[in-house]
């Protein structure tokens, strides 16, 4: 078992910041990991993907605004964002996944308003 710890969120005024870091309880080398955000009434859809050996996908609404990174030596995934919009509110997920796991953490909260 493996478990997820997402920290950072907040509010956060239009064209600011955040870093969200997603701790995990042991080390992930080789999982494919990634955030997911979930908005109101809305279903969860992935923001930024890594791979196991560093290949980063992100989704069309935030590229060149968002960037993932992990830390293998801490066992922490990061997601770096820029520019906030409104519409990037929502809760943000951690996932980590390889084969038949698949782990998630319990999301943290993300509103971008004035």
């Amino acid at each position: 078992q493996v478990q997820l710890v997402e920290s950072g969120g907040g509010l956060v005024q239009p064209g600011g910041s955040l870093r969200l870091s997603c701790a995990a309880s042991r080390i992930l080398s080789g999982y494919f990991m990634g955030w997911y955000r979930q908005a109101p009434g809305k279903q969860r859809d992935a923001v930024a993907l890594i791979d196991g050996i560093g290949n980063t996908r992100y989704a069309d609404s935030v590229k060149g605004r968002v960037a993932i990174s992990k830390d293998d030596a801490k066992n922490t995934m990061y997601l770096h964002m820029t520019n906030l919009k409104p519409e990037d509110t929502g809760v943000y997920y951690c996932n980590a996944h390889l084969l038949t796991e698949n782990y998630w953490g319990q999301g943290t909260q993300v509103t971008v308003s004035s």
